[in-house]
């Protein structure tokens, strides 16, 4: 089978001091631990991403997706675990013992992150063309002329009018924000896109555009793309794969179809079911 272009090995991230109980595989509330109160967010959670394929993440909420998702992109610290990046020296280094520097690398080169709340991936006064522009001076571009032509190339990418470029995306919509952090995340031609809930509060009409989008985005740059949604008509319309996540372990993975067509797990099947 072909190398992923992203690894993950036993990450686990937990808040708490931890407890012999806890430690040594005791049953949790949950993801609590009922005598120490530690919260096991994420537990001994194996992943791997492959060359242009998207794989998509469901489960409740506080299942541990998003903890997932964002401690990959290096905004929560992880606990234990390793991780390793095809495109990140051969993939031979743990991506999570690496220098703030390193770490800052990776997320300007190699990964790109759009949020549920755009409030997290843009800032908001700044224009739309200066916040791709933050993201392109972040990995070292200094020509204003070639830095201009990306803006513009990457804009109609995502359908923004090139007329709108300078303005802020306060004044856009839930949709268009969403476009513009996408194509922020594009910038720098990241082997690896991770959007976290970004259809959750759209409209239907705008959340069918921004799924478009992201399969013309795969079709067009053969990115390999991590997608968290609660919604299972968006994990059947987009994901090759998908992982079932519930209190923060993977219970379930496989094919897309073969997941939502024939669940083996009672909690994939109630999951399944109660969205028919």
């Amino acid at each position: 089978m072909e190398n992923p272009v992203l690894k993950i090995d036993h990450l686990t991230v937990r808040y708490g001091k931890t407890c012999e109980y806890c430690r040594n595989g005791g049953e949790l509330d949950k993801n609590t631990c009922p005598h120490c109160k530690t919260v096991w967010a994420c537990n001994d959670v194996d992943v791997s991403l492959y060359e242009g394929e998207i794989l998509g993440i469901v489960g409740e909420s506080g299942s541990g997706k998003s903890t997932l998702m964002k401690s990959l992109y290096f905004d929560f610290d992880i606990t234990e675990g390793e991780g390793y990046l095809k495109n990140f020296e051969d993939g031979k280094s743990d991506i999570f013992a690496q220098s703030l520097q390193q770490k800052k690398y990776i997320k300007n080169h190699i990964m790109g992150m759009v949020y549920q709340n755009p409030m997290l991936g843009l800032r908001m006064d700044y224009s739309s063309a200066g916040n791709i522009a933050e993201k392109l001076i972040a990995a070292g571009h200094r020509s204003y002329d070639g830095m201009n032509e990306r803006v513009a190339e990457l804009l109609d990418a995502v359908e923004i009018l090139q007329s709108r470029k300078k303005e802020p995306p306060k004044n856009f919509s839930g949709g268009m924000q969403q476009r513009v952090q996408i194509s922020k995340a594009l910038a720098n031609n990241p082997a690896i896109l991770l959007l976290d809930e970004v259809t959750t509060g759209l409209d239907l009409s705008v959340q069918a555009k921004v799924l478009e989008l992201i399969r013309k985005i795969r079709q067009e740059f053969h990115i390999s793309i991590m997608l968290v949604s609660h919604d299972l008509a968006v994990i059947r319309m987009l994901a090759d794969r998908t992982i079932v996540m519930l209190d923060g372990k993977i219970i379930e993975q496989g094919l897309t179809d073969q997941i939502l067509d024939d669940p083996q797990m009672p909690y994939t099947q109630q999951l399944v079911h109660s969205l028919l």
